[in-house]
C-alpha cells in the first residue's frame, strides 16, 4: 500500500532527463506521479496531459514530476519527442517506488500511482489512475482543497 494522506513525504534524489540530480524534500507543492514506461499510449496521454496543464500547475505554485523506471537516455528521448518541459525522474531500480511504496507489477514496473504533496507531507494520494484527464483532476482537486491558488 502507498504512502497515505498525513504521512511524512520522503526526501529524494534522482537524475532527471538531463542527468542532473534532482532532490526533493516536498516542502513546496509538488506532484510526483509514477507511470509505468515511456512512450506508451496511457503514459504518453498522461505526460501530455500534464505538459497541458503545466502553466496552470506553475501559476499555482506546483510543481510536477514523472517517475518510471526508464533510465535517463530514455527519460530524454520521451521528453524531446513530445516537448516535455518538466522533469522526468529515472527510477530504475525503483528506490524511489519504494520510498513512497508504490507497487511494482510483475513486469517490474510501476503501477500508475499519484501523490500530491506539501509541507513536507503527503496531502493526497491516487491509485489506480485513468490517464485521461487525471492531471486536470489532480489540479482541481489541489485547488477546491486550497491547497493551493492561482493568482489574480
Amino acid at each position: 500500500m502507498p504512502l497515505a494522506p498525513g504521512d511524512d513525504a520522503p526526501a529524494v534524489t534522482a537524475p532527471n532527463q538531463d542527468g542532473d540530480d534532482v532532490s526533493l524534500t516536498f516542502e513546496e507543492p509538488t506532484v510526483v506521479y509514477f507511470y509505468p514506461k515511456d512512450d506508451t499510449p496511457g503514459c504518453t496521454i498522461e505526460a501530455n496531459q500534464f505538459q497541458r496543464e503545466l502553466e496552470t500547475y506553475r501559476d499555482a505554485g506546483v510543481d510536477v514530476y514523472g517517475v518510471s523506471i526508464d533510465d535517463v537516455d530514455s527519460h530524454r528521448s520521451f521528453c524531446e519527442s513530445e516537448g516535455l518541459e518538466f522533469d522526468l525522474l529515472a527510477d530504475p531500480d525503483a528506490e524511489i517506488a519504494d520510498a513512497f511504496a508504490v507497487e511494482l507489477r510483475d513486469s517490474g514496473v510501476t503501477t500508475r500511482t499519484t501523490f500530491l504533496l506539501a509541507d513536507g507531507e503527503v496531502q493526497a494520494v491516487y491509485e489506480g489512475v485513468d490517464p485521461d484527464g487525471h492531471a486536470r483532476d489532480v489540479l482541481m482537486d489541489a485547488l477546491e482543497d486550497g491547497l493551493v491558488t492561482l493568482p489574480e
